[in-house]
């Protein structure tokens, strides 16, 4: 078979392109085609990325879930503290057991620094519905309205987060 002077080789891209344009049932194959792959290009896009959004969000899920078990781990061990500040309160003749209890509190506390747990000073301060439970309002001449002046129960925060609001007793003018 011999090979016109202005054709490219057989084979190749141009030449390919140029028999399409010759035989019109090829180009029409050729567009179909194109076009499949066009499709299938996009499906595989999307895929890609409806993949990649659920990888994020199961990553987000399970780092919720841990800091939800983390929480509630430690409500449950600031009313271990809160017993601690009542045993750390009363007096006794025993002084090596006061210090056992106040050496174990430390530790407690120390363990609570450490994962981001602040207590929140509450006597002196405005109300703040957002860190204070109020259970009970006294009328005091000594204090403006509105300001805490007993702490029953201390509250805490993880972070920059409340862990759990303080329970206190507010001033009313």
């Amino acid at each position: 078979m011999a090979q016109e002077p202005n054709e490219a080789p057989a084979g190749t891209p141009a030449a390919d392109d140029a028999s399409l344009a010759r035989d019109p049932v090829d180009a029409a194959a050729h567009v179909a085609l194109k076009a499949e792959r066009d499709d299938l290009y996009d499906r595989l896009l999307r895929k890609t990325a409806e993949f990649d959004n659920y990888r994020k969000r199961v990553e987000r899920e399970r780092r919720d879930h841990a800091d939800q078990s983390v929480t509630d781990l430690l409500l449950e061990l600031l009313l271990v503290v809160d017993d601690f500040d009542l045993a750390v309160g009363v007096e006794t003749a025993d002084s090596s057991y006061k210090k056992g209890v106040e050496l174990i509190y430390a530790k407690l506390g120390d363990l609570l620094r450490r994962q981001g747990v602040t207590p929140i000073e509450a006597v002196g301060t405005d109300f703040d519905p957002n860190m204070h439970q109020a259970v009970a309002h006294d009328g005091s001449p000594e204090h403006r309205d509105g300001e805490v002046i007993a702490e029953l129960r201390r509250g805490y925060r993880r972070n920059a987060r409340l862990l759990r609001p303080s329970m206190v007793k507010v001033a009313k003018a």
